[in-house]
Parts: structure tokens; sequence; C-alpha cells
């Protein structure tokens, strides 16, 4: 696919902090639509690759192409194409949303009309005559994602949209993320929920210390991995030291014991019966995004520190 069949591209793209590096050759690559998660350990990259895209950091070198125009240098011809979310957005307490998103409109030359719409599609209507002050943190994120949408842009990328969001302010931004994806826009979202993620995506790109780690459909990134096998027997401390002998990556769950990324659970059987140990139960749960990504960050969360309002925050 050319450059220009994607969202976002970037190559060799470096960014160093103090001497240690924040983004470190990161190639990325985000489909021009559907859902594109963006994962990674705190301190990984996330956010200030983000910034870099937004023209908000200057990266040391690289390339970065939006919808094919080369960024920053061609930023302004495809700003209107994108709208995001970095930080928490500023709006008037004591106006209403709909005030607020009337008056942001305004200064944006938004088209007329176009408040009613991103309202609707928010499913913000009902409450868009409500204080800003009053609202819950899922409202106000979906005000903020309203907000984005004035321009209709064609790119929305969030970075971490549901943090301190409880289950039920996590359910509606993702609904709204599926929503704006399946009308044919790129969405990419920067997450550490990787439940929530894995349930809303259609691709994804892991990374850690600044370097991609995986990319490719949530199915592709899965792949053949192993999953987990759960396995009750007594005495569980004993059970576990002979599968670690063995080289086998084991922890406890309560009074079982969880074995990761052993392809065959028949192995553990025979292992712990030639010890003469025996199992009570052996179940084998399929890999999921969580687990993947797991095992490719091990050892990647002490990546280096980024600037206060530079760098990503908690979670990210």
């Amino acid at each position: 696919m050319a450059d220009g069949d994607w969202a976002v591209v970037t190559r060799d793209l470096r960014k160093t902090y103090r001497g240690r590096p924040a983004v470190d050759g990161l190639d990325l690559r985000v489909p021009a639509r559907g859902v594109h998660g963006f994962l990674g350990p705190n301190g990984s990259g996330k956010t200030t690759t983000i910034r870099m895209l937004l023209g908000l950091v200057r990266a040391d070198s690289g390339r970065m192409r939006i919808f094919g125009r080369s960024v920053p240098r061609s930023l302004p011809e495809v700003v209107d194409r994108v709208g995001a979310i970095v930080e928490s957005p500023k709006f008037l307490p004591s106006f209403s949303g709909r005030r607020n998103l009337d008056l942001l409109a305004q200064a944006t030359d938004a088209p007329r009309g176009s408040v009613d719409d991103v309202l609707e599609r928010t499913a913000m209507r009902e409450r868009a005559g409500e204080p800003y002050r009053g609202y819950s943190l899922g409202m106000k994120q979906r005000l903020a994602i309203a907000a984005t949408l004035l321009k209709n842009p064609d790119l929305l990328i969030f970075d971490e949209p549901t943090n301190g969001l409880d289950p039920a302010g996590i359910h509606e931004i993702r609904t709204t993320m599926r929503r704006l994806a399946d009308e044919g826009r790129a969405v990419l979202v920067s997450s550490h929920i990787l439940a929530e993620v894995e349930q809303v995506a259609d691709t994804v790109s892991i990374i850690g210390r600044g370097r991609l780690l995986a990319s490719g459909t949530v199915a592709e990134v899965i792949g053949e991995r192993a999953g987990v096998v759960k396995v009750g027997i007594d005495d569980p401390d004993g059970a576990a030291e002979v599968l670690l002998d063995a080289g086998l990556r084991v922890r406890r769950e309560g009074d079982a014991i969880l074995v990761d990324g052993e392809h065959d659970p028949a192995r553990i059987t025979y292992l712990l019966a030639q010890q003469g140990r025996y199992v009570r139960s052996l179940t084998a749960s399929g890999a999921g995004l969580e687990s993947v990504f797991l095992e490719l960050t091990a050892g990647q969360g002490l990546g280096a520190p980024e600037p206060v309002g530079v760098g990503e925050g908690s979670g990210s």
C-alpha cells in the first residue's frame, strides 16, 4: 500500500530527551479506516509519538506522514482532517455543553448545524443543556469527542480516552469510538486498558521503549501464541516448583497455579505425574491481547522518563 492509503505512517522516527531515547526508530502504520490501538507500557513513547504527529513536539529525525502528506511541514494541508484529544479539554464550567460547542464552532467556522450533528453522534443531545461542571467524567470526555468532530475529521487521535472512567463511562467511549470508525474514519487510540482495546480495535501496534514490537490485526498479533493453563492440584506450591524446574512460567492464583505460554497442556500433566503429583483439573484458555502484550513488553516498563507536560501521564 502507498503512504496515501494509510492515515498515519512513521519511518525510523526518533526523539531523545536528556540523551535518552523516548522514541527510538519507530515504524508505525495506521490504516485509513477503523480503530487502531496504540499500546505500550508507561514511558514507551506513545504520547511523544502523538505529539510529534500533531506538531507539538519536534522529532529529532525520521519521517511522518498523515494521509500521504509530510508532517509537520505539510500539517496545515491536513490539519482540518485531524481531530485530537491529547490533554484534558478546556471548557467553560458554567456554560452548558451546547453553549461550549457553539462558541467553539463559531471560532473554527464549523459548518452550520454541526453542533446538533456532533451532539447526536456522541449521544450527548439530551444532556447538552446542562452546565459542563455537572457532567460526569464520561460525559466530559464525550463532549470533548464532540468538539473534535465539529470539523468532520477523517482521523481522530485519542490519548488514553478512558483514564479515570468507571465501567459505564468506558463502555460509552468504546461505543462512540466504534461508531466513528464504522462511519469510515480512522481512530487512533492509545490505551493501557487492553481488554477494552481488544473489544473495539480492528488493528493494533504494540511498542516498548520507543520501538515497534508487533503490529497487525488483533488476530494476527495474537497469532499462534499459547494461552494460559490453569492447574488445580493438591500442594500447588510443590507443583509450581516442579514446573519451574522444568523451565515453565508459573504463577499462583488462589489455590491453583497458572502456567503461561505452554502450547501442550498434556506436558504439564506428564511433568507433574513423573513426580507423583496428579492434577484435579486442567483448564486451557487461548491467548488474548493482554497476555500477548505482557509477553512482548516484559522488562519494558522502565522506559526512559519523559518531561512533565510532554511525556506520558500515568497509565499511558
